[in-house]
């Protein structure tokens, strides 16, 4: 082998070398979806793999009565019942999901989670279902006071994401709905945008959670992931059928097909082939926001400043004091172990009716639909 191809070989080897150690450097030992934990036995951070390419996980999961404020960073969610609920926002004024989705922090609807708390008159409406598999609950939300930016047509979070570090980075959710105490939800879904959201958890102990909350849906939306009957200015709490798995569905000849959402290089989804089925609910009770969002903040008081500083550090126990802003970085780590926002939606009036939901054909920035986007 002459000098010269000798160089090229060692130089394409080199090259090899570096991509495998790239690869090797995108994926956890262990996903966080794998990550199972007591509450409130919780690390300081769940994430605490260095080195990966999307950095460290930016908020922390020791939270408290010390972490209660509107500069939280924390990063471990709540989803109990109808009135009780916690949705994946930005830490910082006018930021977008496409952007942020990997460092979200929990915004709840009732005080006492250590997080920050939805803002008073931000919620105008939803419909929460108990099914025999998984709970729901699908709403309208003014995102500008949850730090979202106006016309955001969002995305989704989910314990997976592409390097299977979750979206957020080591975001936890926790229930009390399934009938032992509070317990990890290992399985779940949330899409944000369009001044509406769906936030689904999955049964930890039923046989097909995964199925129920599919994940690999991050494009088509609400309407085909959270199938919901909810109504703006209507509150409500439902039982419910299960629905059919995200993707599954029956034709007009009884044949059962599974959709294959396109790859994003393809372009906008324009057209699907199925209607997701609305599941059949019962005993509905009607609920008075005033009534059941007690103790939320005012919007002003809920502004963040992104000023101030963090300092914390815990173990295990939970036992850690912490205080938390849009700008801190946490200390004093222990413990183990996508999708795409686009353009502004077709029109950016509050949507009214959830039974109209449907497939913009706008095209997003990325070429990306998401379907929460309530057409009137």
């Amino acid at each position: 082998m002459s000098p010269a191809a000798l160089s090229l070989f060692t130089l394409a080897a080199a090259l090899g070398a570096a991509s495998a150690q790239a690869v090797t450097g995108t994926f956890p030992p262990v996903p966080l979806a794998s990550k199972h934990f007591t509450y409130p036995n919780l690390p300081f951070q769940v994430d605490t793999d260095q080195g990966l390419i999307r950095g460290t996980q930016t908020g922390y999961n020791i939270c408290n009565s010390t972490t209660e404020n509107q500069d939280s960073l924390c990063q471990t969610s709540f989803f109990n019942d109808a009135t009780d609920f916690c949705l994946w926002a930005p830490s910082k004024p006018g930021e977008t999901v496409a952007d942020v989705e990997g460092e979200m922090v929990a915004w709840c609807s009732k005080p006492g989670h250590g997080t920050r708390l939805i803002p008073e008159g931000a919620l105008t409406g939803l419909q929460f279902l108990k099914t025999p598999d998984y709970i729901q609950v699908v709403g309208f939300i003014d995102q500008t006071k949850i730090n979202m930016a106006s016309g955001d047509f969002g995305g989704e979070m989910d314990p997976h994401g592409a390097d299977l570090r979750g979206n957020p980075m080591g975001g936890v959710m926790f229930s009390t709905s399934f009938g032992n105490g509070i317990q990890q939800v290992i399985e779940w879904t949330n899409f944000m945008g369009s001044n509406s959201f769906c936030l689904k958890a999955c049964d930890p102990a039923g046989a097909n959670a995964a199925n129920f909350c599919q994940h690999i849906y991050d494009r088509i939306g609400c309407a085909y992931n959270a199938p919901n009957a909810a109504q703006n200015n209507v509150f409500e709490a439902c039982q419910a059928d299960n629905a059919d798995f995200p993707g599954v569905y029956t034709g007009a000849d009884g044949a059962v097909t599974t959709y294959k959402q396109p790859a994003e290089s393809l372009g906008p989804i324009t057209s699907i082939p199925f209607t997701a089925k609305v599941p059949k609910s019962s005993n509905c009770t009607p609920l008075t926001s005033s009534a059941v969002f007690t103790g939320l903040p005012t919007a002003a008081a809920a502004a963040v400043t992104g000023s101030g500083s963090a300092s914390g550090s815990g173990s295990s126990s939970g036992s850690a004091t912490v205080t938390g802003s849009a700008t801190a970085k946490p200390t004093g780590t222990s413990g183990s172990g996508s999708s795409t926002g686009g353009a502004k939606p077709a029109q950016s009036s509050q949507p009214s009716d959830a039974t109209t939901l449907a497939v913009s054909t706008i095209a997003g920035l990325f070429g990306v639909m998401f379907s929460v986007v309530f057409l009137a």
